[in-house]
């Protein structure tokens, strides 16, 4: 693995947390999105998460210069390519939305460049025609917080070059993830494939109104010894990103449930830009949500 120079796309929930991690540990990262403006907020959430590494990992002001010195900024995508040895696309959630960026990123990328997609419930097959270059393209699936929760999931198609496969764990090691190969193609990979049916379950009890989300949230608490319940979990995954897999689910199923979760999260969330952790408000409100009340549980 020599990879050198890294691009983000996308400074997002995930996006600005994977692009800080890596400068970190050392890469020359370029952070790409659409619009100046957005590239703007990420810079004050990078500043956030100086705060944040001193906290979690007692890293040090040398280090979180490094840092700043390891990151720039773009909202030109041939510019932000242009030296990429691996590119980190951390765009919605959205297949139509992924295909277009692929298909501007395989006319500007260069040769050597290696594409890996963090989506949490697509598949690389989905996309490696659209990136013009399936050998180098498979996923690269990242926990939210990652410098904490330091999971890599790193899962390749049928056509992936097994060197890349290979050399993406490496670089997942090199950046302080715990890198967990997947050996075949699996919606949800590991991770989401154990939690989506979760929250899935948790907000199907509410939106049938079998009990609220505090009593849901108790339940899974007490009876397991988790730190943090269904919804207190999807606060900081955010919201949309529910919203978004129920739309998907709908559009493959007209299942009438996921119809009347995407109605009832439209209508109570995302109209109310209540997303979770990311706006202060979701399902409880921040900094301070109840379960983390000691009398949460009594």
């Amino acid at each position: 693995m020599n990879y050198k120079n890294v691009t983000v796309a996308g400074s997002g929930v995930l996006g600005y947390q994977i692009a800080f991690q890596t400068a970190f540990h050392g890469f020359n990262v370029t952070v790409y999105d659409i619009n100046d403006a957005v590239l703007d907020k990420a810079k004050a959430k990078f500043e956030n998460m100086c705060e944040v590494f001193k906290r979690d990992l007692n890293a040090t002001q040398e280090q979180l210069d490094q840092t700043r010195q390891n990151l720039s900024y773009t909202s030109d995508l041939a510019q932000a390519v242009k030296e990429a040895d691996l590119l980190i696309e951390a765009v919605p959630e959205n297949p139509k939305i992924k295909i277009e960026f692929y298909h501007k990123l395989a006319k500007v990328a260069p040769e050597k460049t290696v594409f890996v997609t963090n989506s949490s419930t697509l598949l690389p097959s989905q996309f490696a025609e659209s990136t013009g270059r399936p050998s180098k393209f498979l996923a690269l699936h990242f926990a939210n917080n990652i410098w904490i929760h330091n999971t890599a999931e790193v899962m390749s198609h049928a056509t992936t070059d097994p060197q890349n496969f290979n050399d993406v764990i490496a670089f997942a090691k090199a950046i302080g993830m715990l890198a967990l190969p997947l050996h075949k193609e699996q919606p949800g990979y590991i991770l989401n494939s154990l939690l989506v049916p979760l929250l899935s379950a948790a907000t199907n009890l509410l939106v049938n109104e079998v009990a609220d989300v505090q009593t849901i949230d108790k339940t899974w608490i007490k009876a397991t010894g988790a730190p943090v319940g269904p919804f207190g979990i999807l606060d900081v995954v955010g919201i949309t990103t529910a919203y978004n897999i129920n739309k998907i689910a709908v559009e493959q199923t007209n299942d009438p449930l996921k119809i009347k979760t995407v109605k009832y999260l439209k209508e109570n969330f995302i109209d109310k830009n209540k997303l979770g952790v990311s706006t202060g408000e979701g399902f409880y409100k921040y900094p301070n949500p109840a379960f983390q009340d000691s009398d949460f549980l009594k």
